[in-house]
């Protein structure tokens, strides 16, 4: 079961694309001991990483300290949990199934070790995907029969977040100046990466070439991390640099790259599968 969310202007000729990242970035293979497969989701400033993993056909959440050490998330009374962001005060959200209802609820981790959940009023589904430094949310819910991205103001406030045009929406990351990325799928059924900036414009993020795009992270510099799907059906990451150029990120020896989360630093981390198995990396820059 692959619990990872999927779900007007593009950039045209006015960007670049250069190939797969190599001499740029260390890369680190990130597995939770045990695990049979590990996603690494979201990383803060120091440098812990919140993510996912599977063993024994249950999702868990994970934080991995920088000092190496795993700590296991899960909600109280979930039967699968998934972390997809923290921010700088330590403070992770991310999503859970209910035994009873086998439904999706957003969570919030504080740093009192207290779980709260949240969900979409009238929402079918909801999960958390991002917070940033001022506790702001946001993520994606369904409401029975279309997605849509949403932010949540520190006020408990919910507002929805639809590309205007698309069929479908989800909001994946969020800075600290409010910047929101996410996808978008259009009336053909195209998937597209795209920018909330404060101003309330939008914008659609399309490495040239790519047949699918998701963007996933957004720093307090502005890049953007996400994926795209070649002619070629294969998946690889992207960086996408404030001068508009985009670069590729492939682990070497992967069989497809994803890009989530992008720290201050310009720390990446993703995921890539290799060999039937799923496994997290860290991407550190030289």
């Amino acid at each position: 079961m692959n619990r990872l969310l999927c779900g007007l202007l593009t950039w045209g000729l006015l960007v670049g694309v250069t190939g797969p990242v190599k001499g740029q970035y260390n890369f680190t293979t990130l597995d939770v001991p045990g695990a049979l497969d590990t996603y690494a989701i979201g990383i803060e400033s120091s440098g812990q990483i919140v993510g996912q993993y599977l063993v024994a056909g249950r999702f868990h959440g994970f934080l991995l300290d920088v000092d190496g050490s795993y700590t296991t998330l899960d909600v109280p009374g979930a039967i699968d949990t998934a972390a997809y962001g923290i921010n700088d005060d330590g403070r992770v959200v991310g999503d859970s199934i209910d035994a009873d209802r086998l439904q999706h609820h957003g969570f919030l981790l504080d740093v009192d070790g207290s779980y709260t959940t949240f969900d979409v009023p009238d929402a079918f589904s909801t999960a958390g995907t991002r917070i940033n430094h001022a506790g702001q949310i946001v993520g994606g819910y369904n409401d029975g029969g279309t997605g849509h991205g949403f932010f949540l103001d520190v006020d408990g406030s919910y507002t929805t977040i639809d590309v205007p045009g698309a069929t479908s929406t989800g909001a994946h990351g969020i800075n600290d100046a409010g910047q929101i990325v996410g996808y978008y799928f259009d009336a053909d059924s195209r998937l597209h990466g795209f920018l909330l900036d404060v101003d309330a414009s939008y914008t659609s993020l399309d490495p040239p070439g790519a047949f699918a795009t998701q963007a996933w992270g957004i720093n307090n510099g502005g890049p953007i991390v996400g994926e795209y799907v070649d002619a070629g059906s294969r998946v690889h990451g992207f960086l996408l640099d404030v001068d508009g150029s985009y670069t590729t990120l492939d682990v070497p020896g992967a069989d497809a790259t994803r890009a989530f989360g992008i720290n201050d630093n310009g720390q990446i981390v993703g995921l890539y599968s290799a060999g039937g198995r799923i496994h997290g990396f860290l991407a550190t820059p030289k």
